[in-house]
């Protein structure tokens, strides 16, 4: 039983000439009002040529490039800055708003993380300062322990 409206004789003549034209689902599917969903349904009914996506390009990461230095956060912030104005256009398609938000995402937390490190980096090295300082502390207290005996000998 179908689940929408129902297609009309005009609707599928239309549907018929955006196929031959090599039009897309997602496309066919604006231009009718209809689903793209509904689109395959009914162009796999009238046994005409599947549309797919002219510009679907699948891309796999095998291995991540390490870079030598760090980003900074005020690149980190270029890089969101990019994406925010880029995500600002008018007539994005779904893919490249998905893109933008993807990029936002990674600089935000890419500027939290790196934050973090700073942090931690500044407290590492604090406490090798407080390291050296006991350490230099320790001798001088043994050293000063030590004095006192050899007067006593004398």
């Amino acid at each position: 039983m179908p689940k929408g409206k129902p297609w009309t004789i005009e609707e599928e003549k239309w549907l018929k000439d955006l196929v031959e034209a090599g039009e897309t689902a997602g496309t066919i599917a604006s231009k009718l009002g209809k689903s793209p969903q509904a689109v395959m349904k009914k162009i796999g009914r009238l046994g005409l040529k599947v549309v797919v996506c002219k510009h679907y390009r699948k891309r796999t990461t095998t291995s991540l490039l390490m870079p030598g230095d760090l980003p900074s956060v005020e690149e980190t912030l270029r890089i969101l800055a990019a994406a925010l104005q880029a995500s600002a256009q008018a007539a994005l398609d779904k893919v490249e708003v998905q893109r933008l938000q993807v990029v936002a995402t990674l600089a935000r937390t890419y500027k939290d993380l790196l934050a973090d490190y700073i942090n931690y980096r500044q407290i590492e090295a604090k406490l090798i300062e407080m390291e050296e300082k006991y350490e230099r502390l320790t001798r001088k207290a043994k050293g000063d322990a030590a004095e006192p005996d050899n007067a006593a000998v004398v």
